[in-house]
């Protein structure tokens, strides 16, 4: 199972759950060893289809540092907090932690879009 390290060890993920939001983007860096990165694929992959699956997912994308950095970075899109917060505790999903290697490190965060003027929408 993948350790959680919060991005923001005052505000970890377990506290950006109990907040209505929507529609939020889960941003989630991974750090492993690099002989696990096989592993991680394959255990990502499978946690992706289970989320897939799941009431209010809207998108997902796994993308992977340059160079030889074992480090990956996930994004997905949710209709709102309360349905990635259904999707995080399925057992299905809970289920699925216990095939990531134990080097993998996750940071989890929540965001919300922002609107600047003249520039980008929210």
């Amino acid at each position: 199972m993948s350790l959680l390290c919060p991005m923001d060890p005052a505000f970890p993920i377990e506290r950006q759950l109990t907040i209505d939001a929507g529609p939020v983007v889960l941003v989630n860096v991974f750090t492993l060893d690099e002989p696990d990165e096989q592993t991680f694929l394959r255990a990502w992959q499978d946690d992706a289809e289970v989320m897939k699956r799941q009431p209010g997912f809207i998108a997902t994308q796994l993308h992977r540092a340059l160079g030889k950095s074992p480090t990956y970075l996930n994004y997905a899109v949710w209709e709102t907090t309360a349905h990635f917060r259904a999707a995080f505790t399925h057992p299905g999903f809970r289920a699925s932690l216990s095939a990531y290697p134990s080097s993998a490190v996750a940071s989890p965060h929540l965001f919300q879009k922002v609107a600047m003027s003249g520039i980008c929408v929210a």
